[in-house]
């Protein structure tokens, strides 16, 4: 039997508002996260992300529920430890880098006892330094270094203490997208080297997705789904989760003799108390043949690299959007008989948008 890695964090019914008779910012929101486990929180702006990772911080205090990390309340049931306290380490979004100090002196700032660097806070700084890849930069200045690397600056100052807990504020959303592609790879990895849980903030799905052992997907400050990504990406929870996260395509979908009908063919699901609803179809699993009588046109063509992304246009008016492998791509103008692949298909009531699927 393989041991169980100890809990880092606790959040039990954690709930803040900022005004009353408003809505909460974040409302009851529970989870755990294990020692080296990355959890990454998604959703749009607004639904409360950025508020819990300050709960969590210390920099903000909740109404009601409360927090612990490593073992220690630090809030809630009567506890109260300011930030500093906490043993954890913070990433924000501008990185927060001291422009007259150097890269050592960035990453030391936290683990100094005078103005002089100790030969253990210089061995430290070594450390991370190696950790994140900057190795020959210490004695450089903010200014000196591209957005990548200030990041990675940033992500070894928070790290230097060795805290059981590192908090991401949007890390990458300031970089160019080539850099910013890179470096969530490199991000997972150093922090999985470094063994340190961290819980970051994006609205990003395709980041939230390639970084996270866990995904959190919030919604006006609930927490409507908490699984692995293949979990959440695969079995949505509600339709704002299938919607946000895999950007699927709806179909009107009426209960008949034969299975579930929709314009595009009739798919057995699993038995329901539901006598219409909307299928969930992924762009992925659409597909794409050119025929004159079919049941589909192609209204515009996005080329992603890998692979083309389509606009459609039903016969019926409906808009739908699929992703294609097709090494010949697909003019636009061109009729299309459009089919579904059937085996991820999930069916979401129709009048409760938001109830779980089917």
């Amino acid at each position: 039997m393989i041991a169980q890695s100890p809990i880092i964090l606790t959040l039990e019914n954690v709930s803040k508002t900022y005004a009353p008779g408003t809505l909460p910012a974040v409302n009851q929101v529970s989870l755990q996260l294990q020692e080296g486990d990355l959890l990454g929180l998604l959703g749009p702006s607004g639904c409360g992300k950025t508020t819990l990772l300050r709960l969590i911080a210390g920099f903000e205090e909740p109404d009601q529920g409360w927090v612990e990390i490593g073992g220690t309340v630090v809030a809630g049931q009567g506890e109260w430890l300011p930030p500093e306290k906490r043993g954890v380490g913070m990433v924000f979004q501008d990185y927060a880098l001291f422009p007259h100090l150097t890269v050592a002196d960035n990453i030391a700032f936290g683990l100094r006892q005078g103005k002089q660097m100790s030969r253990s806070v210089g061995r430290r700084v070594g450390e991370v330094l190696h950790l994140v890849g900057l190795e020959g930069l210490a004695q450089r200045y903010p200014y000196q270094l591209s957005g990548g690397q200030q990041q990675r600056v940033a992500l070894a100052r928070a790290l230097a203490p060795r805290p059981a807990l590192v908090l991401l504020d949007e890390p990458l959303s300031n970089l160019d997208v080539q850099v910013r592609l890179r470096l969530r790879q490199e991000l997972r990895m150093i922090l999985k080297a470094a063994h340190t849980a961290a819980v970051f903030v994006t609205h990003d799905q395709e980041e939230a997705l390639s970084i996270s052992d866990w995904v959190g997907v919030m919604q006006q400050g609930h927490l409507e789904q908490l699984g692995t990504p293949e979990g959440v990406y695969l079995e949505p929870s509600s339709r704002f989760v299938a919607e946000f996260v895999t950007q699927a395509n709806f179909l009107p979908a009426q209960r008949g003799p034969g299975g579930w009908e929709t314009e595009l063919g009739v798919f057995e699901l699993p038995e329901t108390r539901e006598e219409s609803g909307e299928i969930m179809v992924r762009q992925e699993d659409l597909i794409l043949q050119p025929d004159e009588g079919g049941n589909g046109v192609i209204c515009d063509r996005q080329f992603l690299g890998r692979e083309h992304c389509y606009s459609l246009k039903t016969t019926t008016g409906q808009q739908l959007m699929a992703r294609a492998t097709q090494q010949k791509p697909l003019d636009i103008g061109t009729k299309v008989q459009i089919s579904v692949i059937p085996q991820s298909l999930r069916l979401f009531p129709q009048d409760l948008p938001n109830r779980a699927a089917s």
